[in-house]
């Protein structure tokens, strides 16, 4: 009777697991995701030579690793994608009850690999970034909280949600990466204000936020450096920020050729978190657009199939998770042509990096869960219902 009032996609009585998955998943989404990693790899031929060389490594010793992670975050991406909401959910919780310990040990037994941030475990073959695990598991985590707390007698999860946020961006702060705090108190007040947020609350939030900045500002040689680095009038032309502004200049729309780039020779992260100056430089704003667009099909197409869910939580979950997807691609453009300070933050399935990429694979994995065909009716149709 349900089906017949809603309007339900039928259930297919027996139906292999790899048939359903694939006739009610996002593929548009997935090809997106391919594609970016295709585009990840053509720039790691390109970015990552100059820096294999300093380190001593093959000339492609950093595209072979970023292969090998890459294929690792697709596996983790199409598994995770195969979980009903509720195994997503407790993967998350899992997930975030490990990373959540490994961040508040971090100071005793992390380093900062020279970089004045201590962000990562090394492993000696490899490095760990807890942060980055932390931010999927944290927007499933606080969805779940906030979802639960709107029903009858429920917990009060929105003030969970929101003690739990604070206390993870503190530790953030700490390192100190107020670039990966900024994004997960973002992608908590995404769910917030989407669970029906009054705005005076989040205006206050914002407040905190801006009074945060001021403190941090005063107290972070790390923070004030570039702050002081973004207001200036003037670039300098031998810093990263400079190398990279140089580098898009350079290559106008069509970029300068394959390889003729000159800007990888010059910047330290240029196969991380500065990839779009390499993808300007050489392949000109032509590239540039073809990644917005790829990002922003991912965020649109979730937002639209999310917008027909009826289940809060998945709601609240694939909402926050494609906002922050989507809101780190801008940031990591956005330093790149000096729209903001420089965050120290990679650029989805296309930076290098072994926890982000294989992070972002579970995140995404996690949203095409979430975004999935069910058997319901369209929240619309419910409202249409209550209506009359």
């Amino acid at each position: 009777m349900t089906e017949m009032v809603y309007g339900s996609v039928p259930v297919r009585d027996g139906e292999p697991i790899l048939s359903k998955w694939w006739r009610t998943v996002d593929r548009w989404t997935i090809s997106c995701v391919l594609i970016l990693f295709g585009i990840g790899l053509l720039l790691g031929f390109a970015a990552s030579p100059p820096l294999a060389a300093r380190n001593g490594f093959d000339a492609f010793h950093y595209v072979e690793r970023q292969a090998i992670f890459g294929v690792a975050a697709l596996l983790a991406m199409l598994a995770v994608s195969m979980m009903t909401p509720h195994t997503v959910r407790r993967l998350a919780v899992l997930g975030f009850l490990a990373a959540f310990v490994a961040l508040v040990f971090l100071p005793v037994f992390g380093t900062d690999f020279g970089k004045g941030a201590v962000r990562w475990y090394s492993l000696g073959f490899a490095s760990v970034q807890p942060s980055e695990f932390l931010k999927p598991a944290v927007v499933v985590v606080a969805a779940w909280l906030v979802a639960a707390s709107q029903e009858i007698n429920g917990p009060p999860g929105r003030t969970w949600s929101f003690a739990l946020t604070v206390a993870i961006v503190l530790m953030l702060a700490l390192q100190p990466d107020f670039g990966q705090a900024a994004l997960v108190l973002f992608g908590w007040g995404v769910i917030y204000f989407v669970a029906g947020a009054p705005l005076f609350i989040l205006a206050g939030i914002a407040g905190i936020v801006v009074l945060a900045g001021s403190v941090a500002y005063s107290g972070s040689e790390h923070f004030a450096r570039r702050i002081d680095g973004f207001l200036a009038p003037e670039v300098d032309p031998n810093t990263q920020l400079g190398f990279a502004t140089n580098a898009i200049r350079e290559g106008g729309f069509f970029g300068v050729g394959v390889g003729e780039g000159q800007v990888k020779w010059s910047l330290p992260d240029a196969h991380t978190d500065f990839i779009i100056a390499v993808a300007a430089e050489e392949y000109g704003l032509v590239l540039v657009f073809v990644l917005i667009a790829l990002y922003t099909t991912v965020v649109v197409r979730a937002f639209s199939r999310l917008m027909r869910e009826r289940d809060p939580f998945i709601r609240l979950a694939g909402t926050g998770l494609a906002a922050m997807f989507g809101v780190q691609a801008m940031i990591n453009m956005g330093v790149a042509v000096r729209l903001l300070p420089a965050k120290g933050m990679t650029l989805p399935f296309v930076s290098y990096g072994g926890s982000s990429i294989i992070a972002t694979g579970i995140a995404m994995g996690m949203l095409l869960a979430f975004t999935r065909t069910r058997p319901q009716g369209e929240i619309g149709e419910l409202l249409r219902g209550r209506l009359r």
